[in-house]
C-alpha cells in the first residue's frame, strides 16, 4: 500500500469550518463585548461597536469564515467600528439644550423677518451684526462679544441702540401704510 501526503493549505480553522454565523456568534459575543468594552472604555460604545461589526461580518460571513482566524478578524471590526464612530462623533457639536424655533405661520414668520432684514440694512455695520447675532443666530451676549472681539457691555449697547433705531423705523413705517 502506497500513502500519498499532498501539504495541501487550510484556510479555515476546524471549530469555525462547519460553523454557521449564529452559532459562531453566540459563543463569542460576551468576549467580543469585554475587548469592545476594553477598547472604547464604556458599555454603551463596547455594544454599538460590537452590533456594527457581528452586522457586518453576517453580511460576509462565506469570506469571514475562511480566514486563518475569524475571532481576530472581527475583533479588528470592532477596533474599525469604534474609531469610525469616533471620526463620526468628532464631527458634531452638542449642545446643552435645543432652542424651541417652532412657529404657528411659517408664511407670517418670513414676512416679518423679511421687513425686518429690509430695515436692518440701514444700521451701522456694528449694529446689524450684534442684531443678526443675537436674533438670528440666538447667540447670547458673551458668545457675541467674542465673535466680535468687543466687551460684552458694548454688545448690549449695539444691540439696545439697533433695536431702538428698528422700533422708530418700523413704527414710522407702519404710519405710512
Amino acid at each position: 500500500m502506497r500513502v500519498l501526503c499532498v501539504d495541501v493549505g487550510v484556510t479555515e480553522r476546524p471549530e469555525t469550518a462547519g460553523l454557521a454565523f449564529d452559532a459562531w456568534a453566540s459563543a463569542r459575543v460576551d468576549g467580543l463585548l469585554r475587548f469592545a468594552y476594553l477598547v472604547t472604555g464604556s458599555q454603551h460604545a463596547a455594544e454599538d461597536a460590537v452590533q456594527e461589526a457581528l452586522t457586518s461580518a453576517c453580511a460576509k460571513w462565506s469570506r469571514v469564515s475562511r480566514t486563518r482566524d475569524p475571532d481576530a478578524y472581527v475583533r479588528r471590526m470592532v477596533v474599525n467600528a469604534h474609531v469610525s464612530g469616533w471620526r463620526r462623533t468628532r464631527r458634531e457639536s452638542p449642545v446643552a439644550e435645543v432652542r424651541d424655533r417652532s412657529y404657528a405661520d411659517p408664511a407670517a414668520h418670513v414676512d416679518t423677518a423679511d421687513a425686518v432684514w429690509e430695515v436692518c440694512g440701514s444700521l451701522p455695520r456694528q449694529q446689524r451684526a450684534a442684531v443678526v447675532l443675537r436674533f438670528y443666530e440666538d447667540l447670547d451676549y458673551p458668545e457675541i462679544a467674542e465673535v466680535l472681539g468687543v466687551a460684552e457691555a458694548t454688545v448690549r449697547s449695539h444691540v439696545h441702540r439697533a433695536l431702538a433705531a428698528l422700533r422708530t423705523e418700523l413704527t414710522q413705517e407702519d404710519g405710512h401704510e
